[in-house]
């Protein structure tokens, strides 16, 4: 598990603990000293808050016992909450991979120039494929090894392809290169002028990639 889901698992149980409560606060009785140390940890970034002397004093009263430790978020925690709770997923739960769909990793600079490509729908002339521009704004990053993870079909294959040859006719052929060696995806006015579309003139197996 990553270290914001542990943190978004920390919010939450304040969340609930404190709304179950009804003041909002969550007690030392309520939480194991390991996740405590979580939550204090939290703290320093603006999204827990940790009662005071007097909050604990009131806590006390209320609770009829001596209350050393107690926590609740900040409105900084509860925005973090609401937003990791609704951010959008590229990546489907394990498992549940649409059969056809394909796992791509792009190193950061093939995402830039698909940012650009699916950037310009609306300007040219050959758009990119359906759903290509939502999966290439909701695709996840794997930090350790630099790559972004997306799931395509064949025909947002062929789209990426497309995008990719138009970052190598203006600069850049390495990014097409690669997606050609990796996927075997490669495109080819020639066969794009016979079909008569973008996704025509992509063909499979790597025919045409120059290093």
């Amino acid at each position: 598990m990553r270290r914001w889901e542990r943190a978004l698992l920390v919010l939450e149980a304040l969340c609930e603990r404190g709304q179950a409560a009804g003041h909002g606060w969550t007690l030392d009785t309520e939480l194991l000293p390991p996740r405590q140390q979580q939550v204090n940890a939290l703290e320093s970034q603006g999204l827990v808050e940790l009662a005071c002397r007097e909050d604990r004093a009131e806590l006390s009263v209320l609770e009829g016992r001596p209350v050393r430790w107690a926590a609740r978020l900040t409105p900084y925690g509860r925005d973090t909450l609401a937003y990791g709770q609704s951010r959008p997923r590229a990546e489907p739960p394990p498992g549940e991979a649409a059969p056809d769909r394909q796992l791509v990793e792009l190193i950061p600079s093939q995402m830039a120039a698909l940012r650009v490509f699916v950037g310009l729908t609306g300007r040219l002339r050959v758009p990119p494929a359906d759903g290509l521009a939502e999966q290439v704004r909701t695709g996840s990053c794997d930090h350790g090894i630099k790559r972004w993870r997306l799931y395509l079909t064949a025909e947002q294959m062929e789209s990426v392809a497309y995008g990719l040859w138009l970052h190598r006719m203006t600069g850049s052929a390495a990014e097409a290169n690669r997606f050609g060696r990796e996927y075997g995806v490669v495109y080819s006015p020639a066969r794009a002028s016979d079909n008569s579309s973008a996704g025509g003139g992509a063909a499979r197996g790597g025919a045409g990639v120059s290093g």
